[in-house]
């Protein structure tokens, strides 16, 4: 039985390792139809964090397509998307509250 819990325990603090393993983050502000980078590089086959700042005076809206991700932030909000591992290429994004001015794109390499 003694053997059982500890077969238990190492299970869940291995598991507990994984869970707890940081995610590389990339900050995106986006500002009054601008994008801070509007480039971002990342690794190919790892997931990630964006960190989604609106320093702004107007709403925005980070979406992608390809990625499937949106989110709309008030003027002075912030927040994040995750991203899953992604092949290498190029995946666009924008604001699409500012179409005109606001596109980016996100680099697997």
């Amino acid at each position: 039985m003694k053997r059982a819990w500890l077969m238990v325990l190492a299970l869940g603090l291995a598991s507990a390792n994984v869970l707890a393993e940081e995610l590389p983050v990339y900050r995106l502000e986006l500002k009054d139809g601008k994008l801070n980078p509007a480039r971002l590089q990342v690794a190919a086959g790892k997931k990630f964090k964006i960190e989604l700042v609106n320093s702004g005076k107007t709403p925005v809206e980070f979406e992608s397509t390809q990625l499937r991700k949106e989110k709309v932030l008030g003027p002075g909000a912030d927040s994040f998307v995750v991203i899953q591992p992604l092949s290498p290429g190029e995946y666009k994004f924008f604001d699409e509250f500012h179409m005109a001015t606001a596109q980016g794109v996100i680099v697997a390499k």
